[in-house]
């Protein structure tokens, strides 16, 4: 039987080939809307690893908050023993019994700030900040995706290959400017706001589920 080992998951927050620096960091969107971020965070669900030989493994984690402004959130430890892994598969956001099954613990703890309501649920990832582009009060900018019901599901799966025999440490970059500009794009100044299941959170799930690729 294979060994168990403890396989490390850094994420890092980047704007373009910036890193992201919160707050005071002032950045441009494909469109030239000038921003500024105060916060990002996102929930990571349902991680998988893939072996050499095909194997697939489902590591038995809780959903985990990383966030931008919590250094300690960015790396996930976690068991798995599959020796030479080829891919690693995860979840933005947390699954329809997550949503549906009123408050947990842990990361999942209201008081996170990342619950809604017991109809719509969890908030998957958050995206806020400021842009003289946005029109709303103070310029301020605040996309909340998630919620569930029916037909309406803002979970996105992500998968990225990974160099052969690759083990213990995966470094994920997550690039914010695909908020803006993935498969669909999205202007701060016609949509500063979402705080609600519906079109926009789609498209903006669609768009930051191309934000991920492996880096240093």
């Amino acid at each position: 039987m294979p060994n168990l080992y403890t396989l490390i998951i850094h994420f890092s927050f980047v704007i373009g080939q910036q890193p992201l620096q919160l707050h005071s960091g002032q950045y441009k969107n494909v469109f030239h809307e000038p921003f500024s971020v105060e916060q990002c965070k996102f929930y990571v669900s349902a991680i998988r690893v893939t072996g050499s030989n095909g194997e697939m493994q489902t590591l038995p984690e809780e959903p985990r908050l990383v966030d931008a402004a919590d250094t300690a959130s960015l790396t996930i430890r976690i068991g798995t023993s599959i020796p030479a892994i080829t891919k690693i598969s995860f979840n933005i956001g947390v699954d329809s019994a997550t949503n549906t099954g009123g408050v947990h613990t842990g990361d999942l703890d209201p008081m996170l700030g990342m619950f809604w309501t017991w109809n719509t649920g969890y908030i998957d990832a958050r995206f806020e900040g400021q842009s003289d582009s946005a029109h709303a009060p103070a310029h301020l900018f605040t996309w909340d995706v998630g919620g569930y019901r029916p037909g309406v599901d803002a979970t996105r799966q992500v998968d990225l290959p990974l160099s052969p025999g690759t083990s213990q440490k995966i470094d994920i970059r997550a690039d914010l400017l695909q908020w803006f500009d993935g498969p669909h794009p999205i202007h701060l100044s016609q949509t500063p706001i979402c705080h609600q299941p519906g079109p926009l959170a789609m498209q903006l799930a669609d768009n930051y589920a191309t934000m991920f690729s492996i880096g240093g």
